[in-house]
């Protein structure tokens, strides 16, 4: 029998039932929060009939489709840790990109992986993929604060009022509030920044309201789940125990640091020069 990892889930329903999302989230299809979105839009159809609700209960014999694909629990989870060069992108919807990170991965089609969150085109490094939803929603959904460590050039040094801004006081943008969990200084115009959220470009984003260019992005870490040593366009299938590692934050749920570090890096990658 395949092994999976430990991810909170919903307790099944009475009589053998599971809800609509966690039964799309299972199937590999998206995470649990992305489920609403898919019946809204009509994609989904329970026995031929277009479901209403996220809400309602699949029983064993029920057909469920989506966009007329039948669609069920895998059978096999899967994780694969990719390092994304840049020039890449991470959708998979966009059918004029050039590039998708996703191509990367042989095996993406026959398990139907998709991303846990995005790096955006310009940025590099560690992105994970799989086709277990609840271990996506785990990794993506902001109330689980799962940290994330980005090495940052901007080719000019940060004072400590703006650091203060980063990390403090936070950043006003697009109607967003903008705020990293840690930036540390690591070599002249470098720096490594953690985050406990996954808002679009969002050190690209806090730089820019500073002033300041980022030259280079580059995340190293997810949880306690480092990258080292996996070349540039090349991925690994993890093991349930290693994606295990990715739920893993030195940060708790509330803001505060776990006190047991873990694995995390603490050199950089950086180079000098």
């Amino acid at each position: 029998m395949p092994q999976s990892i430990s991810v909170p889930t919903e307790n099944e329903q009475p009589s053998g039932g599971i809800g609509l999302s966690k039964y799309l989230s299972t199937a590999g299809v998206c995470p649990r929060r992305g489920a609403q979105l898919l019946v809204e839009s009509g994609r989904v159809t329970v026995n031929s009939v277009r479901a209403e609700r996220v809400s309602m209960h699949i029983f064993p014999g029920d057909k469920v489709c989506v966009d007329g694909k039948h669609v069920a629990p895998v059978t096999e989870k899967v994780y694969v840790m990719l390092h994304k060069p840049r020039g890449y992108v991470c959708t998979v919807k966009d059918r004029h990109a050039e590039k998708k990170a996703i191509d990367l991965i042989p095996l993406a089609k026959q398990y139907r992986l998709v991303s846990a969150g995005r790096l955006d085109k310009d940025s590099e490094g560690l992105i994970l993929f799989s086709n277990d939803g609840d271990f996506i929603d785990r990794l993506t959904h902001p109330r689980y604060q799962t940290m994330k460590i980005y090495e940052v050039s901007i080719g000019d040094e940060l004072s400590s009022a703006d650091i203060t801004r980063l990390t403090v006081i936070g950043i006003r943008d697009q109607g967003d509030l903008l705020r990293a969990r840690e930036v540390t200084p690591v070599l002249p115009g470098k720096y490594r920044f953690v985050l406990t959220e996954g808002k679009n470009r969002e050190i690209r984003r806090m730089l820019a309201a500073l002033g300041k260019e980022t030259r280079r992005l580059k995340r190293v870490a997810v949880g306690e789940l480092l990258m080292r040593g996996l070349p540039v366009g090349e991925w690994k299938r993890l093991s349930p125990a290693e994606a295990q590692l990715a739920l893993r934050s030195k940060f708790t749920g509330n803001g505060q640091k776990s006190p047991n570090r873990g694995n995390y890096p603490e050199k950089s990658s950086f180079r000098r020069g």
